[in-house]
């Protein structure tokens, strides 16, 4: 067998930056699938690249695997169907619910932006709407045939609800299509797989989990791949540990509630929302903290809430067993949801100690904007980042010190308390990113680092070569490798 002159990865965004993962694979007979199609955020031309044409003839693509809902991977996703896509989108059933959300949430906010600036928005609402009878659904673990010649699997990537490695395996033209159900249980690195040689196996790991995490099960192994795309947002750093991270945000709130003040904490909707909440319900519960009002101030938050309740059976062990206790762990006394913009503004005329969770995550829209531009002149408050900041954003400017910003248009002095707990991050760190790759058998022949800003991504490509000897590269926007067998 030989596909080496004809299995090929595009590398069409996601590459020198976090945001915007789009990766188009080819296989030796011609199928060609896209995995991901992500907005690119929080760059100067973010706007420019978003309103490309998309680098390949969307009538020539059989499918497209989407490996979770956050909009640097779903977000342009309505353009290519308003482009023509006509093919079939496949995820596992929480990534269809939460992209749902995401997407509906993200036409206002892309037509907003599009009216202030007199322009047209990427997509409407039409575009959105036709995005999901296209739309279908795959279990973690439930090999799927594309075709004669490409198997399917969804491995679990630990990073948010229904979040999905997706595993593709180009078959040998020679082997049998029955010799696709290979068991990958029990492998670990430096044992060969009994198929070896039978087919290619490429794995897009989409976004990885910070494993163990507070809600959600591990991250899965490599298993047998032979190539390997993977993220790198933390490629060059390492989180606090978990201890740590739970020390410092209970020293966080401590403090600012002894000032009077007010934390506000921008989150992203889904995952980050869930697991501070999870956080705060056990540190209330047990008297850790004070009792306070906190706030859920995101429409998108308190539904992507609502799906993280109805799919509990996705969480861990140690989840699942204090909610068979009894304890609904998205709800705490003084706890308040709200849903209208009317409830938003009453939160502020609230005096006294309190907390408020709002999106976006990033401080590049949301509620989240309001409450800073309220907040970041008291001294009294504290502004507590919980994720990654990209490069351009309100978030990312906080974090490197700013001492004033502009909101809306206004010149806001920052006199809050600013704040950074990254061991929150849905994203793994540097050493295990690593770790992972180390999950790898010794079928692992190349890995591509993705999906992070330069220097990280360079980082963790030096340590995957040095540290395990695997080859590490890191390619450039619209770079095409071939795929050996």
């Amino acid at each position: 067998m030989s596909h080496s002159e004809n299995n090929k990865i595009k590398f069409c965004s996601g590459v020198g930056t976090v945001t915007g993962a789009n990766f188009l694979l080819e296989t030796g007979k011609g199928t060609k699938i896209l995995i991901d199609c992500g907005l690119v955020q929080g760059e100067r031309v973010a706007e420019e690249i978003n309103s490309e044409a998309f680098p390949y003839d969307l009538s020539t693509i059989s499918a497209m695997f989407v490996t979770h809902a956050h909009l640097d991977h779903v977000g342009r996703i309505p353009k290519l169907v308003k482009d023509g896509y006509k093919g079939p989108i496949y995820s596992t059933p929480q990534t269809r619910d939460l992209a749902e959300l995401v997407l509906n949430d993200a036409v206002g906010i892309l037509t907003t932006e599009a009216e202030q600036d007199g322009r047209e928005p990427l997509y409407g609402q039409s575009d959105v709407d036709a995005v999901f009878p296209l739309w279908k659904t795959i279990g973690y673990h439930e090999e799927f045939r594309l075709d004669d010649e490409v198997s399917i699997t969804f491995k679990d990537a630990g990073h948010i609800l229904g979040s999905s490695m997706t595993e593709v395996r180009i078959l040998a033209p020679h082997r049998p299509a029955d010799s696709l159900a290979i068991p990958l249980a029990g492998l670990s690195r430096g044992t060969p797989e009994a198929d070896s040689g039978a087919s290619i196996k490429i794995l897009f790991t989409g976004d990885l989990g910070n494993s163990p995490a507070p809600l959600l099960r591990d991250t899965e192994a490599v298993g047998d791949a032979d190539y390997l795309i993977m993220e790198s947002v933390y490629g060059d750093r390492n989180h606090e540990d978990k201890e740590g991270r739970e020390n410092k945000f209970k020293q966080i709130i401590d403090q600012t509630m002894a000032r009077g003040g007010t934390l506000v904490i921008p989150a992203f909707s889904i995952d980050r929302t869930q697991v501070i909440l999870f956080e705060l319900n056990n540190m209330v519960e047990q008297g850790k903290i004070q009792s306070v009002p906190v706030f859920v101030d995101s429409p998108m938050a308190i539904k992507a809430t609502d799906i993280y309740a109805a799919n509990t059976q996705l969480f861990n062990s140690r989840v699942a067993e204090q909610i068979a206790k009894g304890d609904d762990v998205f709800h705490f006394p003084r706890l308040e949801y709200t849903m209208s913009s009317n409830d938003s503004r009453d939160i502020e005329r609230m005096n006294g100690a309190k907390i408020i969770l709002a999106g976006s995550g990033m401080s590049v829209g949301g509620r989240v904007i309001g409450h800073e531009a309220h907040y970041l002149p008291d001294e009294k408050s504290t502004i507590l980042l919980v994720g990654y900041q990209t490069t351009g954003s309100l978030g990312r400017r906080l974090a490197e010190g700013a001492k004033k910003v502009h909101i809306h248009g206004q010149e806001v002095k920052v006199k809050a308390h600013i704040e950074t707990l990254y061991g929150y991050s849905a994203h793994k760190d540097s050493d295990h990113l690593l770790e992972f790759v180390s999950t790898g058998t010794d079928r692992l022949k190349k890995v591509f680092v993705t999906m992070g800003e330069p220097g990280a991504s360079m980082h963790l490509a030096q340590r995957i070569g040095d540290e395990l000897g695997v080859k590490a590269v890191v390619p450039g926007r619209g770079d095409s490798y071939e795929l050996n067998d």
